[in-house]
Order: structure tokens, then sequence, then C-alpha cells
């Protein structure tokens, strides 16, 4: 993935304007939580409720190493080496969401068992069948080489493991609406339909695909945010402070591209055979 898609993202002191927003909300440093962090940690449609469904249909357990493309802030890795207490490995392109995730990974004592790097999925700097399983959320909206990076996703994952993606697929009814968290105008934004991912999936090797709509409950959520937002009603921490002042257009963008069909939410869990 290229350096505009990275600086797309977030550029600057990351980790300052989080630090910040704790202490508008009122958290402690000195005795953070996943739970505090949570508003801003999970930088993907839905946030946490996302990662949680996402965990609910993951056959992952105590032991397992997993692996997070496209981890972010490293809120979901945190997230997911507590509740299934399992070592979590995640990579990203973007440097300062490394840099405040490793940050955050050693205020919440959490360094033993979440591991963050930047790097690409692209090419992953990991040896084949490492994983017992990996995910990537709202990441492949981005990915110009898909076949590169699900090849890659299957070569670290031990057989038998599995794989999972949530995405804004490209829908049926014409062009993406801009700007979106993803993509300001269109560069560095590359969908692709709900069917291809599939295919893209089965033609590098995994198996047993499974596709969930999740469009409805994206919308749903898109707009209760953006309500807060014309309300002038943001709390002190959200996605808004990685985000930026233009984030209630892009909530609004993302809202109407799924009610009018130019984007198609989805997860997708699938396994490598073994």
């Amino acid at each position: 993935m290229t350096t505009a898609v990275a600086e797309h993202w977030a550029s600057g002191d990351v980790y300052g304007r989080i630090v910040t927003a704790l202490h508008a909300a009122g958290k402690s440093l000195d005795a953070l939580t996943i739970e505090d962090l949570a508003p801003v940690d999970h930088f993907h449609a839905r946030g946490l409720p996302a990662t949680i469904e996402l965990g609910d249909s993951l056959p992952a357990k105590a032991g397992d190493h997993l692996l997070d493309v496209g981890c972010g802030l490293g809120g979901p890795a945190r997230y997911f080496a507590r509740r299934f207490g399992c070592r979590v490995s995640g990579i990203d392109v973007t440097g300062p969401f490394i840099d405040a995730g490793r940050r955050l990974t050693e205020l919440l004592g959490m360094g033993a068992v979440v591991d963050l790097r930047q790097g690409d999925g692209q090419a992953l700097p990991y040896g084949d069948g490492t994983f017992d399983g990996g995910y990537a959320q709202h990441v492949t909206m981005n990915v110009p080489d898909r076949p590169s990076f699900f090849g890659e996703a299957w070569r670290v994952i031990r057989p038998g493991g599995f794989f999972a993606i949530t995405e804004h697929g490209r829908g049926n009814a014409g062009p993406t609406y801009h700007p979106v968290p993803w993509s300001e105008d269109g560069r560095g934004e590359f969908l692709v339909t709900p069917e291809e991912t599939v295919e893209l999936l089965g033609a590098a090797g995994f198996v047993d695909i499974d596709v969930t709509d999740t469009g409805q409950d994206d919308l749903q959520r898109y707009r209760a945010t953006l309500a807060l937002a014309e309300r002038g009603e943001l709390p002190a921490l959200g996605l808004h402070v990685l985000m930026g002042p233009g984030a209630a257009e892009k909530w609004r963008n993302s809202a109407r591209n799924i009610e009018e069909g130019r984007t198609h939410p989805v997860r997708v869990i699938c396994r490598k055979p073994g």
C-alpha cells in the first residue's frame, strides 16, 4: 500500500491527541483500561460493537497466536488478546498509529501479549504458518493488490486456521460519494463487490467462505453518530479525534453510500484447509 494511504489515515502526534482527549473525558493514564480507550481504539465502522461481533464469529481459543492486518491503534488486538487469552501480532502501514498503539499497549501492561509493527499486508514479514488465525477490519478498501493481500494471509496462517475480514464492498448503484473515512476523493480506494471478494479468497486457497451483510447495522451507527455531531454533542473521546473536522461529512457520505447501494458492507469468515 502506498505512502499516500498511510498519510490519509494519520499524521503527526496521534498519541498526543488521544491523551488530550482522554484527559478531557476524565480518564487517568495511571489507571487506564481497555474500556476507557474503546471509543477511539476501534477505528472501523461501528467501532467496538463490530469488534465484539467479529469475535463472536471467530474460532479463536486460549494460547492461539493471531494476526491483525491493518491493526490501527491496536484496540481490536488488545481486546482479542484479553477476550481469548491469546497473543496478537498487529501490522499497519500508518506509522503514527503504530507509535501510539505501542505506547497505549504499554500503558495497559499488555506488551507481553500484543506486538504492533509498521508494515504492509501485501508483503507480510512473518514466516509460513506462523498464525492460528488472522483478521482485517475495514482495511481492504485501501488494498490495490488483493491477490497478494489474501495470498500473504493464506501463507502465514497455519493449515486449518481461520481468516476474517470486514469491509465496505462495492455496490451496484454507481460510484462512491466522497469524502469517506478511507478516502478523501477516491484516491487510494479499491473497492470490489462481495462476490469478487469471495472469488479472490477462493483463488488464494481459502474455503468455507461465509458472508454476512452488515449494511443496516453500519447504517444505523453512522446515523446515530451523525445525529450527535449535528447537535454538537459528540463526546470528548471518539473517532472524530482521529478523523478531524471532516468527520461528520465522512459519516454522512458513508450512510448515503449504504442507503443508495453504492457500498455493500460485509463480514467474511473463511479458513485455510488442513
